[in-house]
């Protein structure tokens, strides 16, 4: 998948289910952070695109990174966006600043490996399991753009239950 947006519908998904049990702002953290490899690679014009930040034993260490840096990251991001919210007519695009450290660790390692099993689906030059194995048993068990689409409508449906059950939350404050 090409870098951040489509994984990010998985994680929009996860987070409408989860709650506050899952951060939505690490996970994107964790998707940026994973996707550096690539880019680089890009960049040199590598033909393996998909190192070692692509297996799960690089989302373990991936992981771990987006809960150290990503956690104080997202949440200086979180305060800059209130900041930036701050007159009366912007009040309710405001958002909690503080990111648990569950909610940090749920959304970084989800992040990763969700990434790497869904980046396995469609990249032959992917081994997930290095360096234990070089195999990939789940490479094309669904065609790539079946993959995005399924992406895009849990990315749609997660957001659009994110916003409802925002607005309902806004609401029933108000109403009390």
């Amino acid at each position: 998948m090409p870098f951040t947006p489509f994984h990010m519908g998985p994680g929009a998904a996860i987070k409408a289910v989860s709650g506050k049990y899952f951060s939505l702002m690490v996970f994107g953290f964790s998707q940026i952070a994973i996707d550096i490899e690539p880019l680089i690679r890009i960049l040199q014009e590598d033909n393996i695109l998909h190192g070692y930040t692509h297996t799960y034993l690089g989302a373990v260490v991936i992981g771990f990174f987006s809960i150290v840096v990503g956690k104080p990251f997202c949440e200086c991001l979180l305060r800059i966006w209130n900041y930036l919210n701050k007159p009366k007519y912007l009040q309710w695009l405001r958002l909690i600043p503080e990111i648990t450290w569950l909610s940090s660790i749920l959304g970084a390692f989800i992040g990763t490996f969700s990434h790497v099993f869904l980046d396995s689906i469609m990249h032959s030059d992917m081994h997930p399991f290095a360096p234990f194995s070089s195999s990939n048993d789940i490479l094309h068990i669904m065609p790539s753009g079946w993959l995005y689409l399924l992406c895009v409508f849990l990315g749609v449906v997660g957001f659009m239950v994110i916003l409802l059950v925002g607005a309902w939350n806004k609401w029933s404050i108000e109403i009390e």
